[in-house]
C-alpha cells in the first residue's frame, strides 16, 4: 500500500516517461502535480491518499486524461497550460489547484478506472511480433486480443504497414502505419488476419461521443500526429464495426481456447499496455491456459503469443513473442515507442527472460 510520499513520487516517475516520449507539456504538469497538488479538492485528497500501487495503477495518467478532457472541453483556465504559453512551475500549479477546487466533480471520475489509451501505432510492435510467428508456422492468423479498450488494435488486418520496407496490408486503407525503423527489417512474409476479437472488462463504445472523448482525452496534447490518426481510426471503427465483448481476460482466453481451431490458421493472442493491468491470479491462469492449449498446438493449428508490454525502467515498450508447438520460450524480439513512433528490430539470439514491467 503506498502513502502519500509513494504517491506524489509517481508523478515524478510519469515525467520521466513522459519527457522520454517526447511530450514536455505533459511532463511538466505532471512535475508540478507532483508537488503541488494539495488537499483542498476532493481529487487531491483521493490522489494523495491513494491506497494502490500508484505506478501500476497509472494513477498521474488517469488525472492527467481528466484536466486534458476539460482542455479539449474549453476550460480556458488550461488553454496556457496545454498550449506550453506558461511554463512557470509555480504559476501552472497555482492554476491547476484552482482547476481542482472549481471542476472537481468533473475530474473525480477520471480517477475510478485505468487510462483507456488505445493507440493505433501500438499495432507496429505487434505486426512485428506476428510476422516474427509467421515466418515459422504461416500467414493465415486468427487474432485474439484481451484489453482491447475501443478495439482500434483489432483493425490491425485493415491498416496500411510499411515496418522498415517490409509493406502489408489493404493499399487502400485509410491508415498508415510507419513508425520510424531502427535495425534489421522484420521478416519479410506475408500475413492474413483472417478474423480479429477482442474483450476489455469496460470496452469503448465509440458509436458515442463519450467514449471517444476519453480516448481524445488520453492522448497527449503535443501528440497532434497521434490525435488525427486517433480521428481516422474513430470513424473506421463506426463505418466497418469491430468484434469487442465486455468480460474477465481469463475467463475469455479460456473459453476462446476451448474453441474448435481452423486447420491451417495460427491462433494469436495478442495485447499491448495491458499485463500490469491484470491481476496475479488473472495472470497466471492465463499464462497456464496459454502453455496447456500449446501442448496441444500442431503444425496444422499452431498457436502464438505477442505482448507489447512496457518497461518501466529503460522507458520503452518491449515486443516478446511465443509459439508453438515448439519447445522456444518467449523471446523479445523488438524495442519500441509507448505509441508506436518507433521500433527497433532486435538481432538474435533473443532474449529470453520472463517479462517484469518494474522492479519495485
Amino acid at each position: 500500500m503506498a502513502d502519500e510520499q509513494a504517491n506524489r513520487e509517481s508523478f515524478d516517475i510519469q515525467a520521466g516517461y513522459c519527457s522520454a516520449m517526447q511530450a514536455p507539456i505533459t511532463a511538466r504538469v505532471s512535475t508540478v502535480l507532483g508537488k503541488s497538488m494539495t488537499r483542498d479538492s476532493e481529487t487531491g485528497r483521493r490522489v494523495l491518499d491513494w491506497p494502490g500501487e500508484p505506478v501500476a495503477d497509472a494513477l498521474v495518467l488517469r488525472l492527467i486524461g481528466g484536466l486534458h478532457a476539460l482542455h479539449r472541453r474549453g476550460v480556458p483556465e488550461l488553454a496556457p497550460i496545454f498550449t506550453g504559453g506558461v511554463t512557470d512551475p509555480d504559476a501552472v500549479g497555482a492554476i491547476l489547484q484552482d482547476v481542482f477546487v472549481a471542476h472537481d466533480a468533473e475530474l473525480l471520475p477520471w480517477l475510478d478506472g485505468p487510462p483507456q489509451t488505445n493507440e493505433a501505432g501500438r499495432s507496429a510492435g505487434l505486426m512485428t511480433g506476428i510476422l516474427h510467428l509467421a515466418q515459422r508456422y504461416g500467414p493465415r492468423v486468427e487474432i485474439l486480443e484481451i484489453g482491447s479498450s475501443a478495439g482500434l488494435n483489432l483493425l490491425i488486418g485493415r491498416y496500411r504497414f510499411d515496418l522498415g520496407g517490409v509493406r502489408m496490408g489493404p493499399t487502400a486503407s485509410p491508415v498508415e502505419i510507419k513508425p520510424e525503423w531502427r535495425g534489421p527489417p522484420p521478416p519479410d512474409v506475408p500475413v492474413e488476419i483472417i478474423s480479429s476479437r477482442g474483450m476489455d472488462i469496460q470496452p469503448l463504445d465509440l458509436s458515442g461521443s463519450r467514449d471517444a472523448e476519453r480516448l481524445q482525452a488520453y492522448c497527449w496534447v503535443e501528440n497532434v500526429e497521434r490525435q488525427a490518426r486517433l480521428e481516422k481510426t474513430i470513424a473506421m471503427v463506426r463505418a466497418e464495426g469491430v468484434d469487442l465483448v465486455q468480460g474477465d481476460a481469463a475467463d475469455w482466453v479460456e473459453a476462446r481456447l476451448a474453441e474448435p481451431q481452423a486447420e491451417g490458421v495460427m491462433r494469436v493472442l495478442m495485447h499491448s499496455v495491458v499485463w500490469q493491468y491484470l491481476p496475479n491470479a488473472t495472470q497466471h491462469r492465463i499464462a497456464d491456459a496459454m502453455q496447456a492449449a500449446g501442448t496441444l498446438a500442431t503444425a496444422e493449428r499452431p498457436l502464438g503469443w505477442v505482448m507489447m508490454e512496457p518497461n518501466r525502467d529503460l522507458h520503452r515498450h518491449e515486443v516478446r513473442v511465443r509459439g508453438w508447438p515448439g519447445d522456444t520460450p518467449m523471446q523479445l524480439v523488438a524495442l519500441t515507442h509507448a505509441h508506436g513512433a518507433w521500433v527497433e528490430a532486435l538481432e538474435p539470439p533473443y532474449e529470453t527472460r520472463p517479462y517484469v514491467m518494474r522492479a519495485y
